[in-house]
């Protein structure tokens, strides 16, 4: 049943034009001329007919319009039209007494071949087979002719063969045709789907660049412009310019990493630059703005993978610039080290107010977080965040090291 709906399926994917139906209904057109000129050619030379020849021309223009109506009989009640064909050749073969033999051995083929298109299945085929070869018997004794009915049977039956064996032949290749269709129908749905995929982990990572450069950059200015305002306000200006000059170079370094998430979308720095001098550099940053006292320990024993050195690069300071804006901290402490098992363990903890974590994500305007978990999702780690209020949050996170990979 499954490939019967397939192959309707098929059979009326198609929307013919008048000039491809035309060419597809042609043959059977020239089939059926083809038996009535025969079948006149024999009846006229054995006893001329008018009257019954005229009644045949009518019938088979009947048969003509029967089969344009093909298309619609057969998505009703195809057996319908089977049966109308075929009593319509024995009312044919009757009117024609003797050119009978022609019209038998040329409509029930014909009835057979278009059986083809109206089932799609062998075993219906077979049945109207031997309906044709019943009609034919029917039809050859109720004339009289019996003794021609053998040389009829010996000329349907290997017609029938053959037009059986190219119904399995056109089965095998509708149902391969049908089978392609289908994989390549399945392939243009994984293909827009792998596109939809695409342009929403596109859209997360603009995200995740964006805050990182554009967000992060302008909250470490304002952190460390209210630092030079807090040493101005306390006449500490010596203090207060060199925290100028860290917040300019602070601004040229978020001004190129904006120009490089505008230009492809991916910070390249962390491909020419020591992983442990750009984590001190951040750190240095952050205690000279906030004043907040951060340890940091690192053992690092191999080379990192770039795409590992740039999201922990990142994760680190979306950790510190939210400490500076939101923990209120006094100590902050980062372990960062490489685990015999080729693990990139990150722990960052902080003394801080601490927040509730199952708030992550839901305040609108609150990134941060959510891009910390998208990238360790990009690495293939784990992060577990344990805070509580009043009691400060620890941050851990897991990173597999794939040895040898540029990622």
């Amino acid at each position: 049943m499954k490939n019967k709906d397939s192959l309707d399926a098929f059979s009326t994917s198609r929307n013919l034009n008048s000039k491809e139906l035309f060419e597809a209904r042609a043959p059977i057109f020239i089939w059926v001329l083809l038996t009535y000129v025969a079948t006149i050619l024999i009846q006229t030379l054995v006893q001329p007919m008018v009257l019954n020849t005229l009644l045949f021309t009518g019938l088979i223009s009947l048969h003509f319009i029967l089969y344009s109506f093909v298309n619609f009989l057969k998505t009703s009640k195809p057996w319908v039209y089977i049966v109308v064909q075929g009593g319509l050749a024995f009312v044919c073969a009757i009117t024609m007494p003797d050119g009978f033999p022609a019209i038998l051995v040329g409509l029930y083929s014909l009835l057979i071949g278009q059986s083809l298109g109206i089932y799609y299945q062998i075993s219906k085929v077979l049945l109207v087979s031997i309906f044709s070869i019943l009609m034919t018997c029917f039809t050859t004794i109720f004339l009289g002719r019996t003794e021609i009915l053998l040389t009829l049977l010996i000329i349907i039956i290997p017609m029938i063969i053959s037009i059986v064996g190219y119904a399995d032949m056109f089965f095998r290749q509708v149902h391969a045709r049908v089978r392609i269709q289908t994989s390549l129908y399945e392939l243009e749905l994984a293909h827009q789907r792998v596109e939809e995929l695409t342009l929403a982990n596109e859209r997360q990572r603009m995200a995740r660049d964006l805050h990182d450069t554009l967000a992060q950059g302008l909250a470490g200015l304002i952190l460390q412009l209210e630092a030079i305002n807090a040493h101005l306000n306390n006449g500490n200006v010596k203090r207060g310019q060199e925290i100028v000059q860290q917040a300019m170079e602070r601004a040229r370094e978020a001004l190129a990493d904006a120009r490089h998430a505008i230009d492809d979308l991916r910070a390249k720095s962390g491909l020419d630059m020591d992983y442990t001098e750009n984590i001190q550099a951040e750190v240095y940053r952050f205690t000279s703005a906030t004043s907040i006292p951060c340890s940091l320990d690192m053992k690092i024993m191999s080379f990192l993978p770039a795409l590992i050195i740039e999201h922990s690069q990142r994760i680190i300071s979306e950790c510190l610039t939210n400490i500076a804006r939101h923990a209120q901290a006094n100590q902050v402490q980062i372990i960062i080290k490489e685990e015999i098992n080729d693990i990139l363990y990150i722990d960052i903890k902080d003394d801080g107010v601490g927040f509730e974590s199952t708030s992550i994500g839901k305040q609108v305007g609150h990134y941060g977080l959510i891009g910390m978990k998208e990238r360790v999702r990009l690495l293939k780690g784990t992060m577990e965040i344990h805070s509580q209020l009043q009691e400060g949050t620890h941050i851990q996170i897991e990173i597999p090291i794939q040895k040898g990979e540029k990622m």
